[in-house]
C-alpha cells in the first residue's frame, strides 16, 4: 500500500441488490447506523472511524454513492455505475 492511501474492497450482491465497500483494515469491533433508509455507515466501536458504506437498492439508486462519499469525507479512485438492462 502506497502511504497515505487507504486500501478498501468493494462487494456487490448482484440478487440482493446490495453494494458495500470497506475502508482499510476490518476492526475488531464495529457497529452499524442507518444514515438515511437504505444507507448504513459501518464504524469502528474503539476509534468511530469509518469503516465501510452499506447501500440497499443500489441499481435504483447509484447517484446516492457519491453524495455518501462526500458526506462522510471519503474518495475512491474509480467510478462505480451499473449497466442499463434491456
Amino acid at each position: 500500500m502506497i502511504e497515505g492511501q487507504e486500501t478498501y474492497d468493494i462487494y456487490y450482491d448482484e440478487q440482493g441488490d446490495f453494494l458495500e465497500i470497506t475502508f482499510g483494515i476490518p476492526p475488531e469491533t464495529e457497529y452499524s447506523e442507518e444514515i438515511e433508509p437504505g444507507v448504513f455507515i459501518t464504524r469502528d466501536e474503539e476509534t468511530n472511524e469509518i469503516k465501510g458504506i452499506g447501500i440497499i437498492s443500489f441499481k435504483k439508486r447509484v447517484e446516492i454513492l457519491k453524495r455518501v462519499l462526500e458526506k462522510i469525507n471519503k474518495k475512491l479512485p474509480l467510478e462505480i455505475s451499473i449497466p442499463n438492462e434491456n
